[in-house]
């Protein structure tokens, strides 16, 4: 499971951004928003038929999976790198 989430925006004036973000802490506080998202996914399953056991299963998979990503965006002379460690 991710720990930490960095995140890095380069600016053309200026200093860099630099944001860390610990993920269980996120998590918990944004847990009220996670339960109403939970529940939209397992009606979601059942409108199209899918087993919400096996959905939610393999987003815990891919969420754990996480780790190690990195993500860079570059536009005219600003970049963002975010990464999960």
């Amino acid at each position: 499971m991710p720990q930490t989430l960095r995140v890095r925006v380069d600016r053309p004036a200026g200093r860099p951004i630099r944001i860390w973000i610990p993920v269980l802490p996120a998590l918990l506080v944004l847990s009220p928003l996670l339960l109403l998202a939970a529940l939209a996914a397992f009606a979601a399953c059942l409108v199209f038929r899918v087993n919400a056991l096996r959905a939610f299963g393999t987003g815990w998979r891919i969420f754990t999976a996480l780790s190690g990503t990195r993500i860079d965006i570059e536009q005219d002379r600003t970049a963002v790198l975010v990464v999960l460690r």
